[in-house]
């Protein structure tokens, strides 16, 4: 039986290089990709894009979220079941008030330089500089984004019960 799996092994590895030859001069030329080119803004996905303009988390509070932080609209949502004071939900619907508006705002621009950014190499207007001063934009814009999401949950946290958040973190399943 050893010398067996020995042979099959050895077929194995002398095999897998020329499989993947075979794989890499097939005329399959597809792509991870393929379709993105008929994308409004071929680096983000419609559903980014969305997210951005109504002011979604889209992940960037995790930090918080997943280190007992709660977010507002999740509270929000759970209300009853936390058992919010009417206090409470009045706090906690301010915050969440301003961190879309701000948050919409913020993904307004990012979507707006993505577009830029896009159209001049459609264009072929693109050079080093312009493409350095798009790229901060974009990267100052969403760490403002990040920032107005993450201090939402900083904001909310004091607002809460103990009690209130080990609920939510059970009702989030992040806890037993």
């Amino acid at each position: 039986m050893r010398p067996f799996i020995f042979l099959l092994t050895l077929a194995f590895i002398l095999c897998a290089p020329l499989r993947s030859d075979a794989q890499i001069h097939s005329h399959d030329h597809s792509s991870p990709y393929a379709g993105f080119t008929d994308r409004e803004i071929k680096s983000m996905s419609p559903e980014e894009i969305e997210g951005l303009l109504n002011g979604d988390g889209l992940g960037m509070a995790l930090a918080a979220e997943l280190n007992k932080y709660p977010g507002p609209r999740h509270v929000l949502e759970l209300g009853p079941a936390l058992g919010l004071s009417v206090d409470q939900e009045s706090k906690i619907q301010a915050i969440f008030d301003e961190m879309q508006n701000e948050a919409r705002s913020f993904g307004r621009l990012i979507v707006e330089l993505e577009r830029d950014l896009d159209q001049t190499f459609v264009e072929g207007t693109i050079s080093e500089a312009c493409l350095g001063e798009l790229l901060e934009a974009v990267a100052l814009n969403r760490a403002h984004l990040r920032l107005v999401h993450l201090r939402a949950h900083i904001r909310l946290l004091p607002i809460l019960t103990e009690s209130q958040r080990m609920h939510y973190e059970k009702a989030r399943g992040y806890a037993g």
